[in-house]
């Protein structure tokens, strides 16, 4: 009706506006505490993802300065994913037994060259190092989707990259244009143990790509949350203690 103001779209649930009122204000909880506050707030009805964003002091627009890698979590994300590898012979062989959704070398280049679209569905793409200048030929169809070293997906053993992404052990960081990372370091069901060292597992791999041209703080800020649940800021220095601990 006319006169009547429109009644303004609640932007988050009741649900989460009580969990909300759970978070102290500028509080910096040691890694474990934020744990254990993720956990008690992760109450949806799945079993939500805890992730860690960290904020860096980097600037990501100069490249010497791009901050990315791969880390193998001790007890994985809980993620299954799935996975196109391109390889021949025994490598393909080796990578259907460690897994692999699907397999195909210049037949599979093929047919994403005829306009296959099948490729998206797979959450990531490996290649044997060989393959590399054939799948050049895709380069441009698949572009950040492209295997890099850089980033793992190309390997002299496909296979064991597979086993790792199947294990949910693998994930792969990379800094976003804000200076951010965001990583999963588990479920919400993980025992505080696991994600204790899941989180210190990543923190140090994050620590270890420092490039040698960031001055100042690196860590500037770390969040800790859980899918639907709100984000509780970690003590940086409590922080890198622990992820300084993490034996090589």
């Amino acid at each position: 009706m006319r006169g009547q103001k429109k009644q303004k779209k609640q932007p988050h649930s009741n649900r989460y506006l009580s969990l909300v009122q759970k978070v102290e204000k500028d509080a910096l909880y040691t890694p474990l505490e934020a744990i254990r506050k993720v956990k008690e707030t992760a109450t949806a009805k799945f079993d939500e993802s805890v992730d860690m964003a960290v904020n860096l002091g980097v600037d990501p627009r100069k490249s010497e300065q791009m901050v990315r890698g791969v880390v193998n979590l001790p007890h994985g994300t809980g993620k299954k994913q799935r996975v196109l590898v391109f390889a021949k012979g025994e490598q393909a062989e080796a990578a259907r037994a460690a897994g692999a959704d699907l397999v195909g070398a210049e037949d599979l280049v093929e047919q994403i060259q005829k306009g296959w679209k099948g490729w998206k569905n797979f959450d990531l793409i490996v290649a044997g190092q060989d393959m590399m200048p054939i799948i050049s030929r895709i380069g441009g169809i698949l572009k950040a989707r492209m295997p890099n070293p850089k980033s793992g997906t190309v390997s002299p053993n496909p296979a064991k990259v597979v086993e790792d992404i199947k294990k949910a052990s693998r994930v792969e960081y990379r800094v976003d244009k804000a200076g951010i990372v965001h990583m999963p370091i588990g479920r919400a069901s993980y025992s505080e143990e696991q994600l204790l060292e899941n989180f210190a597992v990543a923190l140090n791999a994050l620590l270890k790509a420092k490039p040698a041209t960031s001055k100042g703080r690196y860590l500037q800020k770390i969040t800790l949350s859980s899918t639907m649940g709100p984000g509780f800021k970690v003590d940086p220095n409590e922080a890198q203690k622990l992820a300084e601990q993490v034996k090589a």
